[in-house]
């Protein structure tokens, strides 16, 4: 397995919607074990392809609690949201392509997601807290969002403007006031 490089704001392939998966073999298998490796050791809880520079509608997540230890890895390929709840549900969201910048954000608090599996048999799962937070925040990748644009322009325009001048002199973008290089 090989670490991928996440890219970051403000590449602009981070806006570009995804590709459908026509087919699902090894190349794709062993794509989806690098995606996870590279999750892993950033460390998050969900990638989506396009956030390394593949723009493909893949997706790697693992909300699993680290107290124990164990690995429950989902690898969903195309994946649609089918139906979401009407209550809704707010976490502290933050992400690979954002490093270091959290915000709360709200999303239905349930959601059925339809997709393909590792093997390219069709499953759908409801998934509800954690869970279905992650899924929508990479689903939103696939379609060229952040979780950036669910907050009030304002604060996106801030977030944009950081990382932009930060891409250009080469620095950490800081949101407590003080510069970090």
């Amino acid at each position: 397995m090989a670490k991928l490089d996440i890219i970051t704001l403000p590449d602009p392939l981070l806006r570009r919607v995804s590709e459908k998966v026509e087919r699902v073999d090894d190349d794709l298998r062993r794509f989806l074990d690098d995606m996870l490796e590279t999750m892993y050791e950033a460390p998050g809880i969900g990638l989506a392809a396009i956030q390394v520079g593949v723009p493909r509608r893949i997706v790697t997540i693992d909300v699993a609690t680290r107290e124990d230890g164990e690995k429950r890895p989902l690898f969903l390929i195309n994946p649609e949201i089918v139906a979401a709840s009407d209550e809704p549900s707010v976490y502290e969201e933050g992400c690979l392509s954002i490093p270091d910048y959290y915000a709360e954000v709200e999303r239905p608090a349930a959601v059925t997601v339809r997709f393909l599996d590792r093997d390219g048999a069709q499953q759908e799962i409801r998934a509800e807290g954690l869970l279905a937070t992650c899924v929508q925040h990479e689903v939103d990748h696939l379609d060229g969002k952040l979780f950036i644009d669910h907050l009030s322009r304002l604060k996106r325009d801030m977030v944009i403007r950081k990382f932009t001048k930060a891409a250009k002199t080469g620095t950490k973008p800081s949101f407590d006031g003080k510069r970090e290089d």
